[in-house]
Formats: C-alpha cells, structure tokens, sequence
C-alpha cells in the first residue's frame, strides 16, 4: 500500500494565517506533548505563541521550566532561534476551569451580583464539577485568548476526557442546560419579581415545586433559585460566546490535529473524530501518530532474523557437544575448548539479538497494517509520523526533538 501523504508541519506553523491549532485525540496519546512540541517550535522559528493545556499533570511546565501553570499565561525561557532566524515568544498556561467561570461572572455582572453568584452554593458546584463545564471553559478561554490578540498563534490541548469529542459537544450541551425548560421554570418567579413572584411559585406553581423539594432537597432548590435569579441577564451571552467559539472553531485560520499512537483503539477514535470534523465543517490540518517504531535495519526482515538466530543456536549446541567430546589432555586442546565457549557465548550474544529485532520488526509491521487500515479509510488525511522516544520529555531539548520528529513526519531509524 502507498505510503500516506505527509502532512507539512512547518508549513503550517509558518503560515501567518494559522492562528489557532487544535491538538485533539484519545487520552493517553501524547497530546499535551504534541501541543508543547509544536509551541516551541513555531517559537523558535519566530511566531508569538501561547500554549493553552487542560492537562491536569505538571510535566508541561517542568518541561518548560516553569515551576508552575495556572490561568496566566506564563512566558517560557529558553526559546531560541533556529536557521539564523529571530526567536518569537512562548507564552504557557493551564486552564483552571473555576476561575474562568468566576471571570465570566465577575466580567459581566456588577459587584454585587457577582459576590452573590460566587458565594452561592449551587454555583460553587457548578463551576467546579458540571458535566462539560471543564470542555466549555477550555472553549471560553480560547475566545478570550483569541479576543486579546497578543499572540499570532494559539496553540490549545484539548481536555483529557473519555470521548474525544466532548469539547465539542460541551459549549452546546452547556448552553441547552442554562437555556432548557429546567431553568426557565425556575427563572420565572424571579422575572415576576417580589411578592407577586412569591406567589405565583406558591399558587402556580406550588405541586412542581414540592416534586422538586423531594427531589433536590429544599435547601438545595432555594440555592438553584437564588443562582438562577441572579445570573439571570448572563444566560444569554453564554449561549452567544458558545456560537462565537464554535464559529472560531470553524474559521479558516483554524487548524485540528488529531493526535493518535499505531493501536487499533486510538486510531479507531482517530477515524471517529476525522469524520465527526468533516460533519462539523472544522478546517482538519492532519493527523500526528505518536510512539512509532522504526529500525535503522528494517532491511533484514523477522522470518531471516528468526532463522539465523535458530541456526546460531543449533550450531552453538553441536559445538558444545563436540567439544565434550575431545581429549582435554593438552593445553592446545584446553585453549581449543576455551576458545570454543567463548565462540558458543557470542553465538547465544548474537542470537539474542536477533529475536529482539525479529520482535521489533514484528511490532513496527503490526503499526503499519494498523496505520494504512487507517489511511485506507481517509485516504485524504495527511500524516506526521513521531518516533517513539526511550523515556519521558523533561525539557525545551526534548520538546524541540519532538518538534523535529513533528516536521520530518516520518519514525526516525533505531
């Protein structure tokens, strides 16, 4: 099967009309890697970057050599130009899902509002643990990011979640549960006002509200009440700044990569999420395959590796036994036995060495069948193919060979 086409990552980072790339995928595939990776290289070949991670781990910022992430952007050391060119900007931040929402609240509320919202119970719950309130959040900071315009490219991590594509579904799923029927019927007593709105809850209204004591808890009920009522003018812009993100999302200067590893399950998702895009009208740039396997001796196949180490160790044994046969009578015969362990050692040396490359070389074509059944079904999607690594990136030399890895698009040889 034809090698897939390979996607241009610099290309794309250099393209001063890429301002935003979103790295998106299963967890578990490198993606917070990925997004530092392509961070710093575009960096260093002279943009304004800021990195944008829902990781909840701190190997980003060790890697950065910031002691720590929060919800400002921090600006990293270190970046450097490349090919004689003037270094840009890094800039990295980790997205705290409840401060966003407070900033929300405290921007578009007055401060007595605001302090009301915040300190209200059924809020404080909300905003720290509601399905999809991480996904929007992460979407409702990229807007702001992009709204500033500091940076020439935003470089974002999508959250670590079970589906690949709840940050997608979040801005909508949020916007339906503040717009839904739930919350207009709680929002109705507020909108009459006063005693008038007293009592149309208690006359009106007075067998839901009871369903609902016994279901949420009295306590529990005025608390929702009270954050309905006063976040009530906010309702709206959440669904407008979803529909604005989402259209950012489709925009042009917009660019996804879907980041996978070579395993049946990752790619199976990868394939889910390339057509979920396409459905959606997201601008795919490509996908990036993480933890390939390569050899620097992929000419010499499993079958031969696995047949030469069985005749080393077949010969190895006749040589044994031949040599338990003769005399040890004289040193010249001594020195012939020695000389014949000592060739049985290399032999056993050798012959493991060829059932590790035999091995190898089975995993590198198991992840290449996995690969073109992949290719075969988005023959369009454009690939970058990232060796695997022996250990964890603990620093900017190690994101920058990520990097390198990245724009090559193909496994270096091992």
């Amino acid at each position: 099967m034809d090698a897939p086409r390979r996607l241009p990552v610099d290309r794309l980072l250099d393209d001063p009309g890429t301002r935003i790339i979103v790295c998106c995928g299963a967890g578990g595939v490198g993606k917070t890697t990925t997004a530092a990776a392509l961070g710093v290289r575009a960096a260093e070949r002279g943009r304004k970057v800021v990195v944008l991670t829902i990781d909840p781990a701190r190997r980003l910022a060790q890697s950065m050599g910031i002691d720590s992430l929060d919800n400002t952007p921090r600006r990293v050391k270190g970046v450097q130009g490349v090919d004689g060119a003037d270094g840009g900007e890094l800039h990295a931040m980790m997205l705290d899902m409840k401060r966003t929402f407070d900033e929300i609240v405290e921007g578009h509320a007055d401060a007595e509002r605001a302090e009301a919202i915040l300190a209200n119970p059924f809020y404080q719950s909300l905003s720290a643990g509601f399905a999809g309130t991480q996904e929007y959040m992460a979407m409702e900071k990229l807007g702001q990011l992009r709204a500033r315009d500091d940076w020439d490219l935003i470089v974002v991590d999508t959250p670590p979640s079970r589906s690949a594509l709840d940050f997608l579904d979040a801005p909508k799923r949020l916007g339906s549960f503040l717009d839904g029927k739930f919350i207009r019927v709680l929002m109705a007593p507020a909108k009459v006002g006063g005693r008038a709105g007293m009592k149309f809850l208690n006359v009106g209204m007075s067998l839901m509200t009871g369903t609902l004591s016994k279901l949420m808890g009295a306590s529990l009920l005025k608390d929702v009440q009270t954050f309905v009522a006063a976040m009530d003018t906010m309702f709206g812009g959440f669904r407008t700044r979803a529909d604005a993100t989402f259209r950012l999302l489709q925009a042009p200067g917009t660019a996804f990569l879907v980041v996978a590893a070579p395993e049946p399950d990752a790619l199976r998702e990868a394939a889910y999420f390339v057509e979920r895009l396409a459905a959606e009208k997201m601008p795919l740039a490509g996908l990036v395959l993480n933890r390939v396997h390569g050899s620097g001796a992929d000419q010499l196949s499993a079958e031969r590796a696995l047949a030469a180490a069985e005749n080393l160790e077949e010969g190895g044994i006749v040589d044994q036994e031949s040599g338990n046969a003769g005399l040890r009578d004289s040193a010249a015969e001594a020195e012939a036995a020695d000389a014949d362990a000592a060739g049985a050692d290399v032999d056993e040396i050798t012959a493991g060495l060829l059932r590790l490359h035999a091995e190898r070389m089975q995993v590198i074509a198991r992840e290449q069948r996995t690969r073109d059944r992949f290719t075969s079904l988005h023959p369009e999607v454009a690939v970058a193919e990232v060796a695997a690594l022996p250990g964890d990136v603990h620093d900017l030399a190690g994101l920058r060979a990520i990097g390198e890895r990245l724009a090559a698009g193909v496994p270096a040889g091992a």
